[in-house]
Formats: structure tokens, C-alpha cells, sequence
């Protein structure tokens, strides 16, 4: 079994909030394929990285959590360039770790 996070950014790289409907596609999208999303919205995370020597760079997330039993990382890959198209982003994180159900 597998628990797969996307880390989704609440704003565009012009500090601009990102429409709802983007997130709203997004749980609709997961919800149909893996039959349930958890989602951390109330209290976004904060993300930080160095993007250069002078200059920070910090984004609120969201955070949308899948499971499922078997990795499909084409899949996932495919889909993860897809968001980053939707969401105008130059790279997002989905991360996975396999895990077991106690």
C-alpha cells in the first residue's frame, strides 16, 4: 500500500491566488480514480528554499493525500506534468512512501 502526497501552492509565482476550481478538478480527479482524498487545507503548510545565495523563496501549500495499492509512476509522472501546467509552476512534489495499513 502506498500513501501519495501532492503538495499543491495556494499562490502563482505572481502572488496571486490560485482559482479554487483548480483544487476543486484536482479532488474531483483523485476521488474518481483512487475512492477518497484526505486534504490539509485549514492550516496551509509552509514550504522554503533557497533559490539562489541571496534569495528565499517561500509558498503555502496545500496538502492532498491518496491511497493506493500498487505505484503506477507513469501515471503519476504524466499527472504531475499536468498540474504543473495547470497550476503554472516549473516543478511540483508528489512524494510517495509505502506503507501498511495497523
Amino acid at each position: 500500500m502506498y500513501l501519495i502526497q501532492l503538495l499543491l501552492p495556494l499562490y502563482d509565482n505572481d502572488q496571486q491566488p490560485q482559482p479554487r476550481a483548480l483544487f476543486e478538478r484536482v479532488r474531483e480527479e483523485l476521488v474518481a480514480r483512487f475512492g477518497g482524498l484526505t486534504a490539509y487545507t485549514r492550516a496551509p503548510v509552509s514550504g522554503l528554499w533557497q533559490e539562489d545565495i541571496e534569495h528565499s523563496v517561500r509558498d503555502d501549500l496545500v496538502i492532498y493525500e491518496v491511497m493506493a495499492p500498487t505505484l503506477d509512476r507513469i501515471w503519476w509522472r504524466r499527472y504531475r506534468r499536468l498540474l504543473e501546467r495547470r497550476f503554472c509552476q516549473e516543478s511540483l512534489l508528489i512524494r510517495a512512501q509505502e506503507t501498511s495499513r495497523l
